[in-house]
C-alpha cells in the first residue's frame, strides 16, 4: 500500500472510533422522569411475584430507589447484590428500593428463590417497560435507576449498571 492508501484507513478509522464513542454516549444517556411519569408508577397496579397487590401508598414520602431489571440481563444481576447492600444501610433512613421486574413472574419467582432481596420486587412486565421509558430511559434498556425524593419528584436515573458509589451519592443528594 503507498502513503495515501493509509492515510484514507487511518482517518476512516479515527472517524469510526469518534463516531463509537459519540453513539455510546447517546445510548447511555438517560433523562430525569417528569412529574407524570411518576404519578403514573404510583397509580400502577403493581403485583407481586406471588400476584399480590401491592400498596403504592406506603411507598410515598420515602426516598425511592426504583431499579428496572430482569433475570436475564447479566448487569442487572451483577447490580442486585449492591442494592441490597445499600437497602439495609439506608432503611432506617427512610429510603426504599423497589425492584420493577421485566420479566414474567415466574421467571422472577424462580430467580428469586436462588437470589433473594430485601427490598420489595413487583412484576413490570410489558407495562414496566415503557413506564421506564416514561420515566426517562428513552433506549429502553436494562438495567434502569431512578431515584424519586420523598417529595416524588425525580433527583437522578443511571441508565446501565450504576456503582456503590454512585448510588449512594444520588441517595444522599435526595436525602
Amino acid at each position: 500500500m503507498n502513503r495515501r492508501q493509509w492515510v484514507i484507513i487511518a482517518i476512516t478509522g479515527a472517524l469510526a472510533l469518534l463516531a463509537g464513542v459519540l453513539t455510546s454516549q447517546w445510548i447511555y444517556q438517560a433523562g430525569l422522569a417528569k412529574d407524570p411519569a411518576i404519578k403514573a408508577f404510583f397509580a400502577n397496579s403493581w403485583k407481586t411475584p406471588d400476584g399480590n397487590a401491592v400498596d403504592t401508598a406506603q411507598w410515598q414520602g420515602k426516598v425511592l430507589v426504583v431499579n428496572f431489571w430482569a433475570s436475564w440481563c447479566p448487569p442487572c444481576v451483577e447490580e442486585m447484590p449492591t442494592l441490597d447492600k445499600l437497602q439495609a444501610e439506608f432503611k432506617n433512613q427512610n429510603v426504599l428500593f423497589v425492584g420493577i421486574g421485566i420479566d414474567s413472574p415466574s421467571n422472577i419467582r424462580q430467580f428469586l428463590e436462588s437470589t433473594p432481596v430485601s427490598y420489595p420486587i413487583v412484576i413490570g412486565g410489558l407495562e414496566g417497560s415503557s413506564l421506564s421509558k416514561q420515566m426517562g430511559n428513552a433506549q429502553g434498556a436494562l438495567p434502569y435507576t431512578v431515584v424519586i425524593d420523598a417529595q416524588g419528584k425525580a433527583t437522578s436515573s443511571k441508565l446501565g449498571k450504576i456503582s456503590e458509589e454512585e448510588l449512594r451519592k444520588y441517595i444522599k443528594s435526595a436525602l
